[in-house]
């Protein structure tokens, strides 16, 4: 029927309900998708987490799915001896020191107000050129890649996404150990003084590495970052320094340590869970620093020989590996402990330092020494929920999908 046809049955006034009730498609709304969609992913109800898991003795890569308790392979990676992870994408360093990036075929997407999980198959992407990555973190536009002589790589996100390495621009200062972090359509980056081996401050760039301004507040000896709903915390000799924006401009707030700390002690490097404003980072070998960054209070949790640390969340539970294989809960607030449980045999983390991993309901633990994971309720007394297994051994691990 068109529209000709129907003219008489009412005015131009409701001439969209015309014709909806003649059959007739707009142009305007041919190419219109729905809300969320993305090309060759499925959309999902909840969390599709998967965990990226490395075999240092093989160089084997596969991708455990948490809810079916399958793996795929994902290639491999000669000598790996690290992994770091953005929520999607793993990123391995090998023997070669280069970086091979992983897309887990898992990812989330936080609109604020709600959020869109994502499933698709995991596979190899490409290969990132630099030696031994110091951190890896992305936005929906930008990848970042930070390296210890100073140079960040920034990739295009969209192509990483359908499954191939482009940049979109450099960062490169004097080298130090450096950090570059995607935050608000813009990328915050250390910086460092000439001759000096050490970053001082943080400077905002746009996607493409162009500076655009700097954050006043000083961080001497920069080292560390985090992602939290209240901005970015980046560790520094003196503290934190956590950067916010609004209306389009940075600035800087300094949360100075409680008392002296001396360098063997800093909290260099931060371990939380995804959108939580409470991170966890070693103080030296026996102790933790935990930074709640809404409240912009430090505690300091003294745990015995330490192995791996995460923090759950606000009113949640700190969760230390020492190196006898004990796994604690410790309160963030009051520093008591909760919770023991014996995860591990003592020599399975001389072998290799493990990792806790921390999404809203459980925890991860990888025992290096076999091809075990550990799934922990951390709300029920550290009881094992369930112990995965993936062939040879499970040396490194990351989480995605969350």
């Amino acid at each position: 029927m068109t529209l000709r046809t129907c003219r008489g049955a009412g005015l131009l006034a409701v001439a969209a309900l015309l014709l909806a009730a003649c059959g007739a498609r707009p142009e305007s709304t041919t190419g219109d998708v729905p809300h969320g969609y993305v090309e060759g992913a499925e959309e999902t109800a909840e969390a599709q987490s998967r965990l990226v898991v490395a075999d240092a003795d093989t160089g084997a890569v596969q991708v455990l799915d948490l809810i079916t308790e399958k793996t795929v392979p994902a290639g491999r990676v000669d000598g790996v001896r690290g992994i770091l992870g953005d929520g999607r994408f793993g990123y391995l360093t090998g023997r070669d020191e280069s970086v091979r990036v992983v897309d887990s075929g898992s990812w989330m997407v936080d609109h604020g107000d709600h959020v869109h999980y994502y499933r698709a198959p995991a596979r190899e992407v490409g290969v990132v050129p630099g030696k031994e990555p110091l951190a890896a973190l992305s936005d929906p536009v930008v990848s970042a890649v930070s390296f210890p002589d100073g140079t960040t790589t920034l990739l295009d996100r969209a192509k990483l996404d359908k499954g191939s390495v482009a940049e979109l621009g450099k960062i490169v200062r004097r080298a130090h150990p450096s950090t570059a972090v995607p935050y608000r359509e813009r990328v915050l980056a250390s910086v460092a003084e000439p001759g000096q081996r050490h970053a001082r401050g943080v400077r905002v760039h746009d996607r493409q590495g162009n500076p655009v301004a700097e954050i006043a507040a000083p961080c001497p000896e920069l080292q560390g970052q985090a992602v939290t709903r209240r901005g970015v915390v980046f560790g520094c000799a003196d503290g934190a320094l956590l950067v916010t924006e609004k209306d389009g401009t940075f600035t800087g707030e300094k949360i100075p340590y409680p008392r002296q700390v001396g360098p063997a002690e800093r909290a260099t490097r931060f371990t939380h869970r995804p959108g939580s404003a409470t991170l966890a980072a070693p103080a030296g070998e026996r102790g933790v620093w935990v930074l709640d960054a809404a409240r912009r209070t430090w505690r300091h949790l003294e745990t015995g020989p330490l192995a791996a640390v995460n923090a759950v969340g606000e009113g949640a539970p700190v969760l230390a590996l020492t190196r006898d294989g004990v796994l604690r809960a410790f309160d963030a607030a009051t520093g008591a402990e909760r919770a023991r449980t014996q995860l591990m045999p003592p020599e399975a983390t001389a072998l290799a330092t493990p990792g806790i991993q921390v999404d809203t309901t459980r925890a991860y633990v990888n025992n290096p020494g076999s091809g075990e994971v550990y799934e922990i309720d951390y709300n029920d007394n550290l009881r094992r929920a369930r112990t995965l297994t993936v062939s040879g051994k499970a040396s490194h691990i990351v989480e995605t999908g969350r």
